[in-house]
Order: structure tokens, then sequence, then C-alpha cells
């Protein structure tokens, strides 16, 4: 598809705006897109595509740091950033950071993810037992909350689930 202001270069960029119910779709090339930057993306000093600004926009969209004066600052213990800071770069500052700002990143990675928790290869050698040993600590978890809501049965057998793992490790 060529790009609908030049038409000579192939389009690389394709920008949907929906104001008001009208959907306008265009397509430019990387050139264009360029050019036409401020009136695509009004007000971006940088890329508009950039982590740090999807991330940033997120926690605006989410609201946890509205209103900053009425609340207290937080800052991490660690590396000293404040959730401001956080908020504007998208950037945290020390591996710290994750705990302390854990409201407010959490949901941000539930919304863009669909989980929290990562997913991702183990080694080979030790596949079954981490698969087992994270299967344990789900379950408990499952028990917890099946006693809370009081579902005695649901939690005698996830307690049975539990031992059989247990017993197979061994």
């Amino acid at each position: 598809m060529l790009c609908d202001k030049c038409q000579k270069n192939p389009s690389t960029v394709h920008i949907v705006k929906v104001i008001n119910g009208d959907k306008t779709e265009v397509n430019l090339c990387a050139a264009c897109a360029q050019e036409n930057q401020e009136i695509a993306f009004p007000g971006a000093s940088i890329s508009p595509f950039s982590f740090q600004n999807l991330l940033s926009g997120f926690v605006d969209h989410m609201g946890k740091i509205a209103d900053q004066e009425s609340k207290p600052v937080v800052r991490c213990s660690s590396c000293g950033i404040t959730a401001e800071e956080f908020k504007r770069s998208g950037l945290v500052g020390c591996e710290q950071c994750y705990k302390t700002f854990t409201s407010i990143i959490n949901p941000i990675i539930q919304r863009v993810q669909g989980k929290t928790e990562h997913k991702g290869k183990f080694p080979q050698k030790a596949t079954r037992e981490l698969i087992n040993k994270k299967k344990v600590i789900k379950l408990k978890e499952e028990l917890q909350k099946a006693i809370l809501e009081e579902e005695y049965e649901k939690a005698a057998m996830i307690r049975d689930e539990i031992k059989n793992l247990q017993n197979n490790k061994e």
C-alpha cells in the first residue's frame, strides 16, 4: 500500500483516529510520518511509540497517581525515585521500585499482559521440580481462598492434591 500523502513510498505507519465516532485512517511512509508527527501526534516531542510513553499513558489512564498535592509523596527507599517521576518517565530506578510502586505497576502489567505472573522457560533438568513447586504455591493460595469462602469440600480436594504433589516430589 502506498503512502496517502506522497503516493510514492510504501506506507509503514497506519494511523487511526476516532473523533466523536468518526473514524479516519491514514497510511504514511516513514518520511511523511516524521514530517507530520506534530499533526498525527500533537504535543509529542519524542517518539510516540516508545514503551515509556505507553506506560506513562497507562498510568495516567489508570488514575493511580492523580492529585499528588493531596496525597503523601511515595518515594522508593532504595533509589529515591518518586511516584511522580515514575509516572513522567515510565522508568523505575531500581528493583526495589517494583515493590514500592506495586499498586501502580501491577494493574498496568495486568492490563497489558493479562497476568502478572511470568510464565517463561524452565531449565530442562529442573523442569518437573519447578513446575510442581509453582503448582503447590498456586494450590495453597486456592486452598486459602476456598477456606475463606467456606468451601470445605473444595478445600479438602485441594489439600489432597497438594499432598500428592509433595509426596511425588520426595
